[in-house]
């Protein structure tokens, strides 16, 4: 019995080593995405073009002489599982960095943990200003949800010269927040709010609200929504030959939302995203065409973003030349004219917020083309 015991305890020791020696030899990044639940397509984007960025770094021979390791686990987009994995990322895990690849409630509940662990966090697209608010260790690689909101109202009245506008808000931390920026631009501008309504997270029959949208004929409406959501607006509002031009947002911009609406219904959708397909620059083009060439479908913005907040990351480490959490911050956080695929990133501001160009594109024969850039600095700097 004495001897079983020291054998397991030798067992333990030895594992332990190789799993320290391991954690040694790589340098490991964290990853939170929706792999499940209402948001699964998103988070397949997520993973995929991570895991590709994380391919592409090592193929070049790693950051600092080692291999990247990326860690990653299902939060399903809910904050009670999020809390949990964020713990295990860090204590069991050991990750230097962690790219929080999923919406605003996860995001919201976990940027508070890093912070208190002193991990650097790059969020790829959650839109709420709690998250970065959590501390100076929590950064943003996609837009605060009222900087996309303005972004929209210059689309409805500066590039569609709209007089009046409504708004269907999904009723949760990013519809709020798009709804807030969208209408203070507007009205800003002289346009009427001739429509105002909320709806509830996954509605499925939204035509009492389309129909009350026809009623009051705005020259354009802003509907928020995820790409379920999303396909059903545009689907119902196809039906009932609705002539108001949709806005939409970040949710619509999946593959998914084309193919649950329909390419006859989702043509002509205009969005504002974080992801322009018709970037001429290499960095742009070489992520897209790769992306479809290994998984065989359309990038889209949630990929695109997590892309660029792990290579962030990266971009830290290698300029603080060592993985210790408070430099690679310091880096992150003096980051300069950074050439994403999702823009040309200015950098952050003090409290880590991305100031880069909002990207309009509008749906073409089943595919997101451009339509616009939104790169006005009293619209894009998200301390205006």
């Amino acid at each position: 019995m004495k001897r079983t015991v020291m054998l397991i305890l030798a067992l333990v020791l030895v594992f332990g080593a190789v799993g320290a020696a391991s954690a040694a030899d790589t340098i490991r990044i964290g990853l939170l995405a929706p792999l499940t639940g209402y948001a699964a397509a998103d988070g397949l984007s997520v993973l995929q073009s991570v895991q590709l960025a994380v391919d592409q770094v090592n193929a070049k021979g790693g950051v600092l002489g080692k291999q990247i390791e990326l860690f990653y686990e299902d939060d399903a987009g809910e904050a009670k599982e999020a809390i949990g994995l964020a713990r295990k990322l860090v204590q069991m895990d050991k990750v230097v960095a962690v790219v929080g690849g999923s919406y605003s409630m996860p995001t919201r509940a976990v940027a508070p943990l890093f912070q208190e662990f002193e991990i650097p966090l790059v969020a790829g697209y959650a839109v709420h200003p709690d998250i970065t608010a959590a501390g100076d260790f929590c950064f943003r690689n996609g837009f605060l949800g009222t900087v996309e909101g303005r972004g929209a109202g210059v689309a409805a009245v500066d590039m569609l010269k709209a007089k009046t506008v409504g708004m269907l808000t999904m009723d949760n931390d990013f519809g709020r927040q798009m709804a807030e920026g969208f209408k203070s631009y507007v009205v800003s501008k002289g346009a009427k709010v001739v429509y105002s309504q909320v709806y509830p997270l996954g509605e499925k029959d939204l035509m009492p609200y389309l129909t009350a949208v026809k009623e009051a004929d705005p020259d354009v409406i802003l509907a928020s929504g995820y790409y379920a959501e999303a396909a059903g607006i545009v689907k119902q509002a196809h039906e009932i030959k609705l002539r108001t031009q949709i806005i939409g947002e970040e949710g619509y911009d999946s593959p998914k939302f084309i193919e649950l609406a329909g390419p006859e219904a989702a043509n002509g959708t205009i969005i504002v995203t974080n992801l322009d397909r018709d970037d001429e620059r290499p960095v742009a083009q070489a992520y897209i065409k790769e992306y479809r060439e290994r998984y065989g479908m359309e990038p889209d913005m949630t990929g695109a973003s997590n892309y660029d907040a792990f290579l962030i990351i990266v971009d830290g480490i290698r300029r603080a030349g060592t993985t210790d959490p408070h430099k690679v911050r310091d880096a992150i956080a003096a980051l300069k004219d950074f050439d994403g695929v999702t823009g040309v990133i200015k950098g952050f501001t003090e409290i880590g917020e991305v100031i880069k160009p909002v990207q309009v594109q509008i749906v073409k024969d089943g595919v997101f083309r451009r339509y616009g850039i939104v790169d006005d600095p009293d619209v894009i700097d998200p301390r205006k």
